[in-house]
């Protein structure tokens, strides 16, 4: 039987050497993670394609000695800055540990969908007229390939490096993480058909990933994280109180916890998939949420 200090939050959440890439890593939540992988260890790279705030935040990470956190550009929608990314990465390190696929944007919104005193919900023929002549497909596709596709690409991109991740520590798999949404979980439009169905697919996608990698013995696990509502760009930075919060979630009924989530609450989850602990965890999603989908419509 293992001794107790086997399982010292220090030796399974340890993550002490371990190579990590945060996509979106300069703001919101995908700066949560990346803050919380360098607080346990990690060297963590973080990608976007405002350099200039990536670079800030490194700044401000060296200056207080909390970690090693290295600004990277990288632009998730384009093959060809995925392997310019991974490029450099391979020249730097040889191998990478920790793959967070975080990106993610908005898209196009219905903002009348949960009034139902707007002119648009008059009847199923100005309901239709009206979901029809939305921001276009072109825009679904824009969002489809920021929120979905990338972690396609960015995933296999870096599949090989992420083997040899799972190869310089014994008994360590590495692991990929896609930061999903409840959103993709929700079985209402929340205003945005376009943002719940690119991240439901994202869901799937990382049950394809974990199931078919693992079906060619290739030792790299794919897990989710499903943040509920948190402080970001795309929820206006900063959440206070529970009339904004409503306002942010378009929910049924209200978060139970009555908050939004804290940045240790989503980056710990991923700390745990990261980490040894999680090493036994794959083809799993992680709803992080205040209990939302509890008391709404999901699927989950």
């Amino acid at each position: 039987m293992s001794s107790p200090t086997d399982l010292s939050s220090d030796k399974v959440f340890n993550l002490t050497g371990r190579v990590a890439l945060v996509t979106g890593g300069g703001t919101g939540i995908g700066l949560m993670i990346a803050g919380g992988l360098a607080a346990n260890g990690a060297k963590v790279y973080i990608a976007g394609r405002r350099t200039d705030v990536l670079q800030k935040i490194a700044d401000d990470w060296a200056s207080h000695g909390q970690g090693i956190v290295i600004p990277l550009s990288l632009d998730v929608t384009s093959r060809e800055s995925i392997l310019e990314a991974k490029k450099f990465i391979e020249e730097k390190e040889g191998r990478l540990h920790i793959l967070v696929n975080n990106a993610g944007a908005v898209g196009p919104t219905v903002p009348f969908m949960n009034n139902p005193d707007a002119p648009e919900h008059a009847n199923a023929e100005t309901l239709g007229n009206a979901l029809f002549n939305d921001a276009g497909p072109d825009q679904w596709g824009a969002l489809y390939r920021t929120n979905t596709f990338s972690i396609y690409y960015m995933t296999t991109a870096f599949l090989g490096l992420l083997d040899k991740g799972s190869r310089d520590v014994e008994g360590y798999t590495s692991s990929v993480v896609n930061i999903t949404s409840i959103s993709g979980l929700m079985k209402i439009a929340q205003n945005h058909f376009c943002y719940n169905s690119s991240k439901a697919a994202a869901s799937h996608l990382t049950k394809l990933l974990a199931t078919e990698l693992a079906l060619k013995g290739i030792r790299v696990r794919v897990n989710a994280v499903a943040p509920g509502v948190y402080a970001s760009e795309m929820t206006l930075d900063a959440i206070v109180g529970e009339e904004v919060l409503a306002k942010i979630a378009q929910s049924v009924l209200p978060v139970p916890a009555g908050r939004a989530g804290t940045p240790g609450e989503v980056a710990g989850a991923v700390i745990f998939l990261s980490s040894p602990a999680g090493c036994y965890t794959n083809g799993q999603e992680i709803v992080v949420d205040g209990g939302y989908l509890a008391v709404n419509p999901s699927t989950a």
